[in-house]
């Protein structure tokens, strides 16, 4: 999955991503925060760290929105159905 030629990272070979697929996927909206340091002893971790924050940030979703039901609204009019079936 982390060959050059593949774009592709399954979803399913990551412990984090295991964790937060309810969180990746549907209609959830994600954020990332991406912490980095100063200090030269940090450099390879905060470059690492902004290279996957790029990548994030290419990510495209469909979030799908849950839409709210007025079940009174509905019961009225299912009756009214029912009283226009008679």
């Amino acid at each position: 999955a982390l060959a050059v030629d593949n774009k592709h990272v399954p979803f399913r070979d990551s412990k984090l991503t295991r964790l937060l697929q309810d969180s990746l996927g549907g209609s959830a909206s994600t954020a990332l925060i991406a912490t980095v340091g100063p200090a030269p002893v940090n450099e390879a971790e905060s470059l690492s760290t902004l290279m996957f924050a790029s990548r994030c940030m290419h990510v495209k979703s469909q979030p799908v929105f849950n839409e709210e039901i007025d079940y009174m609204d509905m019961c009225a009019k299912l009756q009214v159905q029912l009283a226009s079936a008679d």
